[in-house]
Parts: C-alpha cells; structure tokens; sequence
C-alpha cells in the first residue's frame, strides 16, 4: 500500500480562518490515523493577496492548535522548497514540456510580446473520480475552455501548480473545502497528460453561520480567525475538538474528545455530506468543558501568563488567591477572559443593587435583623472559608429565620447579588474589609423599606 501523504497549503493572507483551520484539522487526522505524513506548502504566487507576516501568523496558530508537519517552509524537507514563489522554474518547466507536444499554447497579448500559456482541453471525454466523501463525480470536456496555466506574469495558475506540487511532493490524499469540487477536472487533465497517478480526493462539506448560509467573513456575530479565540482563552484542545466535528460525527458516547481520541477515531466513512452549523454555544460548552478538566492551578498561572485581569484590582501575584479565585469561577466559564468579568461582578469597589435584589429586601422584612446578625458575627472572626461557614451554620441554627430568607438576604448583604458560587470561599477572596463595606450598604438601603 502505498504511504499516505496529505498536505495543507494555505496562501499567506493573514490570519488562519477557523475554515481554511479545518482543512488542516481533516487533513491531519487522516494523517495521524494512518501513520502518514503531514506536511504544509505555501501558496504565494498571488502577491496582491499576502500580507506581511501572513505566513509565519498561520503557522504559530497551527501549532498552537496543536498540528505539527514533518516538511514545510520552516523546516524543509527533501521535496522542497514548499513555497510557490520559489519554485516557478519548475513550473515552467513543466509547461514547456507541455508545449512541445502541443498540448498547450502561447496566447500573446494585442501588440505585445508578452504572452500567458493555455492547456489545450482535449475534445468530447469525460472526466471522472471517486470522491471519498460524495462517490463519483464525472464533469465532460466540453464544458471547460481552454484555461491559463501560466500567467502573463509568468507565474502558474493555481490548478496548474498544485498538481505539479502534489505529486512532485508524493501526495496520495487531499482533503479540502466543495468549493474546489469544479477545479478538480481541470487538474486531473494534468494529471492524465502526465500519466501521473491520481491522488484520491474528499472535498469537505460546507461551514454555515446560525442563519444556515454559507459562513462568510461578513458574518460579523462569529469570530472568523484562530488567533480571536486564543486571545480570549479559548483551549487549543477544545477548538481542535469543535472544529474536528464540523462535518464528523467520531463513534463515540460523547462529542467531549482529546485530540488523541480524535486521531484514533477519524473515520472517512463517517465524515458528513451535509452542511456543518459553526454552533457557537456548541464551543463554548465544549470549552467549558475541557477547562473543567484542568486544576486551578493551571488555569491561574494562564490567568497570569497572559494578563487576564491586568485591568482589575485582583492581586495575580498572590498564587494562592489567584488558584482560590479560579476554583470558584471554573465551572462557570465559557473561556478563560470570562474570570475578569466575574472579577469586576463580585469585587466592585463601590456596592450597588439590582432591582431584583432591591425588590427582595422590599418584600422580606427579616432582611435588617440578619443583616445586623451577620455584621456583628462577621466583624469578630477570622476570615478564612471554614471560620466564615461554621459561623453561617451557627447563625442559622441559633435564630429562628426561614433558611431561604436567611441564605438569600446573606448572599444579597456580602456580595450585593442575588446568584454566585460557594459563599464561604467567595467571602474569604472579598476579605473582611469588603464584605463588611457591603453589609453595611445593603443594611442602609434595607432599613429604608
């Protein structure tokens, strides 16, 4: 059997898209699945299109995604090199040969000597292939016209130049996006002229927004490169995850999978024909879901690493506060930028109520009295989590309050909100002087009802 080679060959326009992220993904499962190869290319020739640092950008967020190659422009290889740019000699080449058996032709541009080079497409055949992911597709002659294989420019068009690069560089399978299913005739006509072995292609499904349309770059409601997601602090385990199952569906009892499990699960039989929906709350939860599985620890020097909270007046230097703080958020976030928004939502300098907390203390005339109560408590003890709980156990056992009352008027006084985690660690990280400041505000506006 021959060994299975598969490439990703971005063009340098910026950022890496979660579609083209994709690309790579498909194609480095099947790698990984089969013990091949998996290696990436460049493809420059289109210099009105690149963007500075384009390339060295996309390769940073692949292998933050976790995707490594064994040949590339970074680290070359034996079938280099593995930009277009720097390979045009062999491009022409090629067309020269074709050429001289007449395959192709000068066409000159009017009153000039400049010229661009047609494949001739041969008449009345057809043209056919076994997709792994859509069966056979057939496409005639002479639905296509003669097309430019080398440019005025002298550099090659795209579907001249991939087929020379593929099989130069012993590619056996391409995985890419539908949208090249209509190319796919044109570069099997140089595969043939050639007499060059086939390469067996799966062209992926379509990725659609939430209004089930083609996702666009104007879809200005989703994050369109990877690069977004890992400075909000999404994990690279969890958008290899998601982006693995857009057009997947893995044999598994759940969708929450490593990026080992992925490999070993990829399947060709079970990639999907139909549309793949980019669920944003599908990723969150799967992100959610894989910052569970983290320790606090790790989450907190993250915090840190990356100055999550440089904005707030949280003490990142204090590790133990830090990996106290994050136990309490972590089931909570969806990525990891979330824990300054949960910063600023309990540790406001300057207390404040909403109306509903307002309308609790209205309705509830115990409120003052467990207000004072637990004042008077929290101003004689240590505030550490197990003093702050057994003394809320011992307020409540001692006084005749309802128990919902008693937790909810509690929770409104120390924190100035109706929901959140655990109250005694949540206390503790506020510290006394806070938490007495916002006792003392709620029992103020309570008395005023």
């Amino acid at each position: 059997m021959k060994k299975i080679k598969v490439r990703y060959a971005p063009s340098p326009t910026g950022f890496l898209h979660i579609g083209n992220a994709r690309t790579a993904l498909f194609n480095y499962l099947f790698a990984k699945h089969n013990q091949g190869e998996f290696i990436i290319r460049i493809e420059d020739t289109d210099f009105s299109r690149n963007v500075k640092g384009g390339e060295a950008s996309q390769l940073k967020n692949l292998r933050w995604l976790g995707i490594d190659w064994s040949e590339g422009p970074d680290i070359q290889g034996p079938f280099g090199p593995y930009r277009q740019s720097e390979r045009l000699a062999i491009y022409q080449k090629y067309a020269q040969k074709l050429l001289d058996q007449g395959l192709a032709y000068k066409e000159f541009q009017e009153n000039t000597t400049t010229f661009a080079i047609r494949f001739r497409v041969p008449t009345n055949q057809t043209f056919s292939f076994d997709d792994l992911i859509r069966g056979k597709l057939t496409f005639q002659s002479q639905e296509i016209e003669d097309w430019v294989i080398i440019k005025s420019n002298g550099y090659p068009s795209y579907n001249f130049a991939v087929v020379i690069d593929d099989h130069l560089m012993q590619i056996s399978h391409i995985f890419r996006g539908e949208e090249h299913i209509t190319n796919t005739p044109k570069q099997i006509m140089i595969y043939q002229t050639f007499q060059w072995h086939l390469p067996q292609f799966a062209h992926m499904t379509l990725i659609l927004n939430d209004n089930k349309k083609k996702l666009s770059k104007r879809d200005a409601n989703i994050m369109q490169f990877i690069e977004q997601y890992e400075k909000l602090g999404y994990l690279p385990q969890a958008l290899f995850n998601f982006l693995s199952l857009l057009g997947f569906s893995p044999l598994s009892q759940t969708e929450i999978l490593s990026p080992q499990e992925l490999i070993n699960l990829f399947d060709v039989a079970r990639l999907n024909k139909a549309p793949a929906m980019f669920d944003t709350v599908k990723l969150d939860y799967l992100n959610n879901q894989h910052l569970r599985k983290l320790t606090p620890e790790v989450i907190a020097s993250f915090i840190v690493q990356k100055k999550y909270l440089t904005l707030t007046t949280a003490p990142t230097n204090d590790k133990e506060w830090m990996t106290k703080f994050v136990s309490l958020f972590q089931d909570r976030m969806n990525y990891i930028q979330q824990i300054a928004d949960f910063y600023q939502l309990f540790f406001q300098t300057k207390p404040s109520l909403s109306q509903e907390a307002t309308i609790f203390l209205q309705t509830n005339p115990q409120t003052t009295l467990i207000l004072k109560t637990f004042y008077n408590v929290f101003d004689v003890i240590v505030f550490k989590k197990d003093v702050i709980f057994n003394a809320i156990k011992q307020v409540a056992n001692q006084n005749d309050f309802s128990k919902k009352t008693l937790f909810m008027a509690l929770r409104i006084g120390t924190t100035c909100k109706m929901h959140g985690p655990s109250i005694a660690l949540l206390l503790e990280l506020l510290g006394k002087k806070q938490v007495l400041k916002n006792l003392s505000y709620v029992l103020k506006q309570a008395q005023k009802f």
